[in-house]
């Protein structure tokens, strides 16, 4: 414990000892920081002394008296000073206004005023005092980060992994993030208790957890995550980041990108009766969110069944088995292997069961709770000698140009000559953050931010691509490929525009020309030219895009090689990019 947190009981003892009648009157908030002002409470007294001789005594007491207190107190207050100077120097104050107090009353009767300006003096610092330490609080509580800091230097490096929390909107992944921040110590108790407070002015008490990553005022006043919310948190063996994506199908773009930097997907349904049907049923986001993941190139799923410890749950088993037999058909359409990819486990995410300790209500579930269970996945398998590909998720101006994504391959080292592409600058990196510490050098998987030197804020877009200059990425604007229509409902025909989600770029693109059918079940070709396809059939198609993009074949380089497209907002169809066409000049 530290020394803020045991200290106040001895003050109080400290005080009750010496002067009960003051410290009584006082709320205990204030009593326990005037212990600052109490070892010059003797200066009552003060008119039988001589100021040359009370000067010497009060430093000779406040040693004496309360010498682990001023210690305590001094620390949380300013860290380095040393104390008896510290007192000291409140003593002088203190005593100086009583002195000039004492010459106008005169005599024996300022004794009586006098005890008060005494009291008063010290309510004073001890208000001013408090007030310095909120300040520092408050100032910590802004920088929660070095809590991770320290250990990076030395440490080997653990890995990264990038964690996306998907499902229905109010499925709870946001509160699952912040409960998961809360456990592992990134988010100290104090904030989630302002958090918690907060929220309650709102009559929102359920929502604080979600605002550890909800942290801009819309998101929190609707309760619905807009943007991608980003935090992190370690294990022993593992450093994760959390991608908190929103589940609101207006926002499912944003969606797109978030879950195109994950490693690991997170599908969070909510068992809460009614909850789990309309997040499942046509039109619900759980369907689309693990397709999309799918596509976006996360390989391992797990689903989390938030909300057991709902009253209409209840730690059941039928409900946690009705819903997995309702998920597994679907999810292996999508293309996740139920026995190697998916993981199912029940969970709370506003208690924190089952998400770091095993849950006494919950006794058929036998497998490691969900931080455990992350902690013990096998290793992912990334080049870190391929060459430099970092699409941009987002970019801002900061002392210079500041980009952020996640480095899809090779490594990046601070000074180094990148290439932005499509545009060909040529660009330096000044500076490299790695989840908000500051490293020399990344490797693959890691979310970062740089700090870029010979190109301005304006000139870059998000889904630009950061390449070695001897190896740059392909570009270019027409391209064939292999799509599934998931759902439309009418014929799609050449001519046909939809917008384009690849890695982290969104496009708008035309399908300029139909060029074969494709049997899901077979793989065979069709020999004639399809003049439509409809739902659930797989072609190859030419597309066009309205600009320049950055891409490259699935065979290549799959994570920029698979895309989504979307129409009206909905997701028509999931694809891998076969091959680059050339411009013609």
């Amino acid at each position: 414990m530290d020394p803020s947190d045991t200290a106040p009981d001895s003050w109080e003892l400290e005080e009750d000892a010496e002067a009960p009648a003051a410290a009584a009157g006082l709320p205990t908030a204030f009593a326990a920081l005037n212990v600052n002002a109490k070892p010059f409470v003797p200066n009552v007294n003060a008119p039988v002394f001589v100021p040359s001789f009370l000067q010497t005594s009060a430093v000779e007491m406040s040693p004496s008296d309360g010498v682990p207190d001023p210690v305590a107190s001094m620390e949380v207050a300013e860290t380095t000073a040393p104390v008896e100077n510290g007192d000291t120097e409140a003593d002088m104050t203190t005593e100086e206004e009583t002195w000039e107090q004492k010459e106008e009353p005169g005599g024996g009767g300022g004794g009586g005023g006098q005890e008060d300006v005494g009291a008063g003096g010290a309510c004073e610092e001890g208000a001013t005092r408090k007030e310095d330490e909120e300040m520092m609080e408050e100032e910590e509580e802004e920088m929660p980060m070095p809590k991770v800091a320290p250990a990076l230097p030395d440490a080997p490096k653990k890995e990264h992994v990038n964690v996306v929390f998907i499902g229905h909107v109010d499925a709870g992944k946001s509160t699952i993030g912040g409960q998961i921040m809360y456990l592992t110590g990134m988010v100290d108790k104090r904030t989630l208790e302002k958090y918690e407070r907060e929220a309650k002015e709102k009559n929102r008490e359920t929502w604080y957890l979600s605002w550890a990553l909800d942290t801009n005022q819309e998101e929190r006043d609707k309760g619905k995550t807009v943007e991608v919310g980003r935090a992190y948190f370690e294990t022993e063996k593992k450093h994760f980041t959390i991608l908190d994506a929103p589940g609101h199908k207006s926002f499912v773009p944003n969606m797109i990108g978030g879950a195109s930097q994950a490693d690991l997907a997170v599908l969070v349904i909510s068992a809460r009766k009614g909850e789990f049907e309309t997040g499942f049923e046509k039109g619900g986001q759980t369907r689309e969110h693990a397709m999309l993941a799918k596509t976006a190139g996360v390989k391992h799923l797990i689903v989390l069944i938030n909300k057991m410890d709902d009253p209409t749950v209840n730690w059941s088993l039928e409900r946690y088995e009705e819903c997995k037999e309702k998920l597994v058909p679907f999810l292996k359409k999508v293309g996740f292997n139920p026995k190697k990819d998916i993981h199912f486990m029940p969970c709370s995410g506003l208690t924190g069961a089952n998400l770091k300790d095993p849950v006494p209500e919950c006794p058929w579930y036998t497998g490691l709770p969900f931080i455990a269970h992350l902690d013990s996945l096998p290793n992912f398998t990334r080049s870190s000698d391929g060459p430099v590909r970092l699409p941009i998720v987002d970019k801002y101006k900061d002392m210079g140009t500041v980009i952020l994504g996640k480095l899809e391959s090779g490594s990046i080292s601070k000074a180094q000559q990148l290439v932005m592409m499509p545009n060909r600058h040529t660009v330096e990196v000044l500076s490299l953050l790695s989840d908000d510490v500051e490293t020399d050098d990344a490797s693959p998987g890691e979310n970062l931010k740089l700090r870029l030197k010979g190109i301005e804020e304006e000139e870059i877009l998000p889904g630009f691509i950061l390449c070695s200059p001897d190896n740059l990425c392909h570009s270019g604007r027409t391209f064939d490929a292999q799509i599934v229509i998931i759902e439309h409902k009418s014929i799609i025909c050449p001519g046909y525009n939809a917008v384009l989600h690849i890695h982290t770029c969104i496009e708008e693109v035309q399908i300029t020309a139909l060029i074969c059918l494709v049997d899901k079940k077979t793989g065979e070709k069709s020999k004639t030219r399809p003049r439509f396809v409809k739902q659930d059939q797989v072609c190859i198609a030419r597309l066009r895009a309205a600009g320049v993009i950055c891409l490259e074949t699935f065979k290549d380089f799959p994570q920029m090689g698979r895309f989504t497209l979307r129409d009206e907002g909905k997701t028509i169809a999931i694809g891998k990019v076969l091959k680059l066409v050339p411009e013609k000049d």
